[in-house]
């Protein structure tokens, strides 16, 4: 089969013929149609995540079908459409497992990270790491969901109900969520790069009741910020603008450090927390909500020989999710 490698951080991928890897027991062969990228993929190359398991096939927004079985799948045909998420497997076994924080499992695997990803024609998957999907969704608008919706998802339900949501960093993730949001009916600020005018329209065309620079104070204190974009600096900005009692999520893998801030920016009971991960859960539940809101993904695509380009374009301000594309539809 095709797919691209990283062999080095900070080096190009590349395009190479591999062997079609085989499932061992638990495990399912799947055929890739389509990846979607994500920042984290970028903090991989750029070795702000140090632990890839190297040479590496990237990806962990995996849509495709099963093609072949491992012993002991049970719950999985052949010929279904799945879905593949960054958790791949945990140990099911340990304290965080146990008591339905399996996100927090220190003998986690990531897809795309210390497992082989979606950037190739096949994959192998864990059988109870794969997630249905909702058949609204062809392929390409489906990836997303799979990193961008979740963590999204996850992110805003840790912040509880807030009424009025602050959203830093208007990417795949905030694109995805932004929608939830407005379905919901919270009133929504959206906080870009500064002078980012097309993103700021972006988000007032998916519902955003004001958008503007990071560094400016929206109109009114609001109940909650969830910060997408992996920036430290942002932090003390966030935690500007929320009321008293209000909560900041960092949603994001990876951060570049916080800033020391006056203590007076917490204090008040406002809170500041991290999103690690994802469980199971939050995919089956959010994959179930997506299309009753309806979730609309916005996709830039390209074809698996070009994942260099795909990359480059999400260090830009390309808007939506960025999606490459393994099989024609």
């Amino acid at each position: 089969m095709q797919a691209m490698i990283l062999e080095q951080a900070h080096q190009p991928l590349r395009l190479v013929d591999v062997a079609v890897p085989q499932p061992a027991a638990g495990e399912v062969l799947v055929r890739v149609h389509a990846c979607g990228l994500c920042r984290t993929d970028l903090h991989i190359i750029d070795g702000e995540l140090d632990a890839p398991r190297l040479p590496l096939i990237l990806g962990h927004q995996i849509v495709g079908t099963v093609v072949a079985c491992g012993a002991a799948v049970t719950d999985l045909t052949l010929g279904q459409r799945v879905g593949i998420p960054w958790l791949g497997s945990t140990c099911q076994q340990c304290a965080y497992c146990r008591s339905g924080r399996e996100n927090l499992c220190d003998h986690a695997e990531f897809t795309g990270y210390t497992r082989a990803g979606g950037l190739a024609e096949y994959t192998v998957a864990d059988a109870h790491f794969c997630l249905p999907l909702p058949a609204d969704y062809p392929d390409l608008q489906a990836a997303p969901l799979l990193c961008a919706g979740l963590i999204g998802y996850r992110a805003l339900r840790l912040a509880g109900s807030p009424q009025r949501l602050g959203i830093y960093g208007f990417g795949a993730a905030a694109h995805i969520i932004a929608q939830v949001a407005v379905q919901r009916g919270y009133t929504l600020y959206a906080f870009t790069r500064p002078g980012d005018h097309a993103a700021q329209q972006f988000a007032r065309e998916l519902g955003a009741a004001w958008a503007g620079d990071s560094t400016v104070m929206p109109p009114e204190p609001l109940d909650a910020a969830l910060i997408f974009a992996a920036v430290g600096s942002l932090v003390p900005l966030a935690l500007r603008t929320v009321a008293k009692g209000g909560s900041v999520v960092c949603a994001g893998i990876h951060m570049s450090d916080i800033p020391a801030l006056p203590y007076a920016l917490l204090w008040g009971e406002r809170v500041l927390r991290s999103v690690a991960n994802l469980t199971r859960s939050d995919g089956l539940e959010f994959l179930n909500l997506a299309p009753k809101v309806p979730v609309r993904t916005h996709v830039t695509v390209f074809p698996l020989a070009d994942a260099n380009e795909a990359l480059a374009a999400l260090r830009g301000s390309v808007q939506g999710a960025v999606v490459v594309q393994i099989v024609a539809p």
